[in-house]
């Protein structure tokens, strides 16, 4: 009769305990459990959030005007922002984060590391794009086959170049034969000839993408010398030309002259869909961890449940056996039941733990800071069946994740450069062929003297056939200098602007190399790259069908395991209080009792996996397909990190359609 009087006691400890807390998977978390009467909170802004990488543009040196020595001074680059984004501090409340699953997305985008790491090859492909158009070679950037291209073309700089000489020489020549240097009459010590030149030279030289170089030199240079031999002494000399010179053959045209500014800017959309993936990963990574420690609160609690249930079963039992109305194998039951709960609470909570350290990682710079360290994340948003997201049919779903995952247009785009490359090392095949010409004016001044009438005089003395000297005279008329006549750098400048002295010239260079073997390896190299490329476009093909073909399984898979899962519960559900019925009318054990709570603590637990799995599911079937930023308006587009965009710009699109696609031909490859 005891024994009947403490089971109703016994089970209605197990019904306030079980019953009278939720059945749905939503228990295991700390919020208001209905979520339309929970307090409001800021609603997310529908505008997408901006990852910055066009915060800054490198493909563009500084301006010359108005400050002329901009382009000679280094810019200044700031430091990367190593600490956490003000908005944590702002969603902190008594050591705290409440955080939704957009707020952990745009935490992740605004603190991500990989994320921060990641926006500067967009910036590197910039300069690669500025290198290019001076007529240098872009280099590489992560993903991207071609730096440039591998041809040997003559090469051009398509910047200005402005040279100027300015030199002073200063000369003392000994001189061996005084009589045929101008120094005058022989003696026997030797005779200097003292020279001082001052030369200024200026030059300008620019290529253009034609493969033409146009240059221009204006040369001066004054010249005095003791040399009596001189006409002008001192003399001033101006030389004013023009010219060109234009490659017949290989490195002709404007295609083969840009190849390496094509490649650059190919580049740069390259390195947008590379920082694309990393933000598809982040953002894909973010949701994963957010719904992986939802999981591990709700699990907590269904573990803390459980250890709560049997502490009291045990408790109750122990009471019964002082009292003598229990066997001592039933309490013995009862607290291994306990144990077996604890540990699997101890579990839980170190999966808890785990979970949110791997969240903190992803919404921050800096998981030590010390206002972040000790703060407990608190999701506020609930796994829920989400609405269908997948594509009609397989085929469809196919052809989006064509059209829009990252590697498949990179893989394009290398195709692009590899076809750009072929082109340029087919023309490097061609012998070099220079067309050069030039015209040229000079003009000559200087001090001259001014003689008056000539006399006569001794002349030079004449020698005997042993070199001695003899008293015999050539007779010379000598004209006496009554002044100078002045002329300078204007005259010699009205010279040249005269045409006096015209000077022209038209040459043709042509080198042919025997063989070939360099441009031969180069061509063959960039075809089989080509060829190559190609290849790797079909096989990432096939793996993006097959990871389509995987999530979208998964995808309905999932949605069939929370409606089982679901099912499942209730059932186990009404089991438990039909059993629960029973012990009160003395027809169940205790034992009995313990199975079907932990089983209904299974079934609970494995809802919310089902459920958790299937939001999960649903994020990485949108990675899948390309589809994750437009799912969480995130754009790559000119922004501040952070900061809201008016227009979703996601690499590749324009007004929600892919750009592009038509001409890339993903169905059909590429040649």
């Amino acid at each position: 009769m005891k024994t009947l009087s403490a089971r109703p006691l016994l089970a209605a400890i197990l019904a306030v305990t079980l019953v009278g807390g939720p059945t749905s998977p939503a228990f295991g978390q700390d919020t208001p459990q209905n979520a339309q009467a929970a307090p409001a909170k800021p609603v997310t802004t529908a505008v997408p959030v901006s990852l910055g990488s066009a915060k800054f543009n490198y493909s563009r040196a500084p301006r010359a005007f108005p400050n002329i020595f901009a382009p000679y001074a280094p810019i200044k680059i700031g430091e990367p922002g190593l600490v956490n984004s003000p908005r944590i501090d702002q969603l902190i409340h008594d050591g705290k984060l409440e955080l939704s699953l957009q707020e952990a997305v745009e935490l992740a985008l605004e603190n991500n590391m990989d994320i921060v790491v990641q926006r500067y090859n967009p910036w590197f492909a910039d300069t690669g794009i500025l290198k290019a158009k001076a007529g240098g070679f872009g280099g590489g950037t992560p993903g991207a086959v071609f730096g440039g291209s591998t041809a040997s073309i003559p090469f051009l700089s398509f910047d200005p170049l402005l040279t100027s000489t300015l030199s002073i020489d200063d000369r003392n020549i000994p001189v061996n034969n005084p009589l045929t240097s101008g120094t005058g009459t022989g003696v026997s010590a030797l005779v200097p000839l003292t020279i001082h030149t001052s030369t200024f030279n200026t030059q300008y030289s620019q290529g253009f993408h034609t493969g033409t170089t146009l240059f221009a030199a204006w040369d001066n240079t004054r010249s005095r010398s003791t040399s009596t031999a001189n006409l002008f002494n001192p003399s001033v000399t101006t030389t004013i030309f023009a010219g060109f010179q234009q490659q017949l053959l290989n490195g002709f045209g404007r295609s083969v002259n840009t190849r390496n500014i094509r490649i650059a800017n190919n580049n740069r959309k390259i390195a947008d869909w590379a920082f694309t993936q990393q933000a598809i990963t982040t953002v894909t990574n973010t949701i994963t961890a957010y719904w992986e420690l939802v999981f591990a609160r709700g699990n907590v609690k269904v573990q803390q449940q459980a250890v709560t249930v049997a502490e009291k079963l045990y408790n109750d039992n122990k009471k019964q056996l002082e009292i003598g109305t229990m066997a001592p194998l039933e309490v013995t039951r009862a607290e291994s039941e306990v144990a077996a709960n604890r540990q699997n609470l101890i579990v839980a909570q170190t999966l808890l733990l785990q979970d949110q350290q791997a969240l903190k990682n992803f919404i921050s710079k800096d998981p030590l800071a010390p206002n972040f360290v000790n703060v407990e994340i608190i999701p506020t948003d609930l796994p829920a069946r989400p609405e269908a997201i997948e594509a009609a049919t397989f085929e469809e779903a196919v052809k989006e994740a064509f059209a829009k995952r990252p590697e498949l247009q990179e893989s394009a785009i290398n195709l692009l450069n590899s076809a750009i490359d072929v082109k340029a090392t087919r023309n490097a095949l061609l012998p070099t062929a220079t067309l050069s010409a030039q015209y040229g004016t000079v003009g000559l001044a200087g001090n001259q003297p001014k003689f008056g009438t000539p006399v006569a005089g001794l002349g030079t003395q004449l020698v005997d056939g042993n070199g001695n000297l003899v008293n015999v005279f050539i007779p010379r008329l000598t004209a006496p200098v009554t002044g100078v006549s002045q002329a300078g750098f204007g005259d010699a400048m009205s010279s040249a602007f005269h045409n006096n002295f015209p000077d022209y010239q038209v040459s043709l260079n042509v080198q042919i190399p025997i063989r070939n073997r360099s441009a031969q390896a180069d061509n063959q190299h960039s075809i089989l790259t080509q060829r190559q490329l190609e290849a790797q476009l079909q096989q990432l093909k096939n793996a993006a069908l097959l990871d389509v073909r995987n999530t979208y399984i998964a995808l309905a898979q999932d949605r069939a395991r929370v409606e089982a899962a679901a099912k499942a519960r209730e059932l186990q559900q009404q089991t438990f209080d039909a059993e629960q019925k029973k012990y009160q009318l003395g027809a169940s054990t205790v034992y009995l009792v313990i199975q079907t709570q932990r089983d209904l603590i299974f079934a609970q637990s494995t809802e919310l996996r089902a459920l958790a799995d299937l939001v999960e599911a649903k994020a990485n079937y949108e990675r899948a397909v390309g589809r994750t930023l437009e799912s969480n308006r995130v754009t790559i587009a000119d922004a501040k990190s952070g900061e809201a965009e008016r227009e979703t710009l996601i690499p590749g699109t324009l007004h929600g359609q892919v750009v592009g696609t038509d001409k890339l031909s993903f169905m059909s490859g590429q040649r």
